[in-house]
């Protein structure tokens, strides 16, 4: 066995042993970013800075227009989480459109629809007026959050996918920054004029966002479908590390639109099916195995990332430091631009350890800081409520836990709900199914910002985050479950690690095993060292047996 893998004559007889050939069982090197797929997820993300803009404005402006318009807490639940329910109907109008008129200009319908909302949440006179123009402004929200991964997963090389695919939460999370040092650049305004200012300026990034399009490329799965091959390879030869890699990526997309391999024309006809026409009925009436699988992951991992309370700490930052006994508004704001700060930082660091370390190490770790930070803030929160004296200990470990739960959110479950999702939808599916997951997103967001404040007040603020911590826990025991690593796979190939929810682990090895015996069969290992490290491990111990 030993020396029949080490010898290329047995490998392929007829075939000198020369060390060109043994060159070609070395790891092949990494290849640099491609710069222009970069510049194009970057382009893209902006799109998702509009509503980390309105998460992080909101909590700092729901205080000033509580005191102006004289709202009940259940009139400020409903303004801050209604923004969520109202993207649903974004989030749903994209996955048609982005299939009508294409990825590109349906990240200009976004940032077209926030601006209007944004204008007309800063011109607002009363409670009725605002309500409508976060309707507006939640439709764009939509929008923009369906978006932007998809395009971005659809241009990424299969590399730096995951580090690019990061790239809308790492907007998110920027826009949340951004919304935080508004708030405390304009608090010092008349209160009638500061939470004005505070949402109208949210126009400003919309209009950005029009204008960049003109310089992003459609996406070239879009124009496969459309029969627009020629344009389709411009794209992929600019957003591929390598020839080589434009071609295959042209040959999987073609399969995927059901083109023959052999039609190679500029312009081809194209089987037109009405837009989203038995894509429904395969993801709930009669899906396969791993659409079945593929969907419960999709649905489960945006379910889990809102559950786990990201949002009532983001939108509520200021109520949970209050209640952790700081009580100057200044201060408030300053620690909640601190939450900012630490959630962008980590986010940054998530982006360069997706593709290095893997969505699933990095996301199992992740959920296991949330559990424990989660836990040791609703102590302290409950120590703080059961005092009848300032602890400073307990305030400090409930700010520092706060801080911790961002980061450790940030690090994995933050960017790689979005990564994840927009990955494993097979083509035809992954409007609709990158949709829907936005869909439950933005659901689960919905039910917690607007109940938190009556949630607290029903089972203790320190209950309420004993609560986002089993939620968190259970999310644990499901991604360890069910979740097969992604990276590395190109996006036509993930359908082969999905089928069977639990037992997947078998299915995974299987693949990969047929992997290494075509390397054997064919004594080029050099496309195989794109697969993953699953595979590369498999490879080099048995070529070292």
């Amino acid at each position: 066995m030993s020396a029949g893998l080490n010898s290329d004559r047995d490998v392929n007889p007829g075939h000198p042993t020369t060390d060109k050939k043994l060159a070609d069982f070395d790891p092949v090197k990494k290849p640099k970013r491609n710069k222009f797929a970069f510049a194009c997820a970057i382009l893209a993300s902006v799109a998702s800075i509009l509503l980390g803009y309105d998460i992080g404005v909101m909590s700092g402006a729901k205080d000033y227009i509580q005191i102006d318009f004289k709202l009940s807490d259940l009139e400020v639940g409903l303004l801050v989480g209604t923004l969520n329910w109202y993207s649903l109907f974004g989030s749903a109008a994209a996955g048609v459109t982005s299939d009508w008129i294409g990825r590109r200009y349906t990240i200009v319908v976004a940032g077209a629809i926030f601006f209007v909302g944004a204008l007309l949440m800063g011109f607002s006179t009363n409670y009725a007026f605002l309500m409508v123009a976060r309707f507006v402004a939640g439709i764009g929200v939509g929008f923009a959050l369906m978006i932007a991964p998809v395009y971005t997963a659809e241009v990424s090389p299969a590399s730096s996918r995951g580090f690019l695919t990061s790239f809308p939460e790492v907007f998110i999370n920027a826009g949340i920054l951004l919304g935080y040092l508004s708030n405390y650049a304009f608090s010092k305004l008349p209160t009638n004029l500061g939470w004005r200012v505070m949402l109208g300026i949210g126009a400003i990034p919309s209009v950005f966002l029009a204008l960049v399009v003109l310089a992003m490329p459609e996406s070239p799965r879009w124009l496969v479908m459309q029969g627009r091959l020629g344009d389709a390879r411009k794209v992929l030869d600019k957003t591929s590390d390598s020839k080589e890699e434009s071609q295959q990526r042209l040959s999987d997309i073609k399969e995927a639109a059901g083109i023959p391999q052999d039609c190679n024309d500029d312009i081809v006809q194209v089987q037109k099916k009405s837009h989203g026409q038995g894509v429904w009925k395969e993801l709930f009436i009669h899906p396969t195995r791993p659409v079945r699988h593929i969907l419960i992951c999709g649905i489960g991992i945006h379910f889990f990332q809102q559950a786990s309370g990201i949002d009532a700490v983001v939108l509520y930052s200021t109520d949970i430091f209050k209640k952790a006994g700081i009580t100057s508004s200044s201060h408030k704001l300053l620690a909640t631009v601190a939450v900012g700060f630490t959630k962008t930082v980590f986010i940054l660091v998530a982006t360069f350890l997706l593709d290095r370390v893997g969505r699933r190490p990095l996301l199992l770790s992740s959920v296991g800081g949330m559990v424990l930070s989660l836990s040791a803030l609703g102590f302290g929160l409950t120590m703080i409520d059961h005092s009848h004296e300032k602890l400073p200990w307990a305030v400090a470990l409930s700010i520092a836990m706060v801080l911790a739960f961002v980061a450790f959110f940030s690090i994995g479950m933050g960017p790689i709900a979005w990564v994840y999702s927009s990955e494993i939808f097979p083509l035809r599916l992954r409007a609709q199914g990158t949709g829907i997951g936005v869909a439950i997103n933005r659901v689960t967001s919905g039910v917690i910002s607007t109940t938190f404040i009556m949630l607290y007040k029903a089972i203790s603020i320190g209950g309420a985050f004993f609560l986002f911590a089993g939620i968190a826990a259970v999310a644990w025991v499901f991604f360890y479950a069910c979740y097969p690593e992604t990276r590395g796979r190109t996006l036509e190939d993930m359908e082969v690690l999905f089928g069977n929810l639990i037992g997947w682990r078998l299915v995974s090895r299987g693949g990969d095993l047929v992997a290494v015996v075509i390397c054997v069969r064919t004594t080029n290992c050099s496309n195989l060292y794109s697969s993953g490290p699953e595979v590369r491990t498999i490879s080099g111990n048995l070529w070292n047996a």
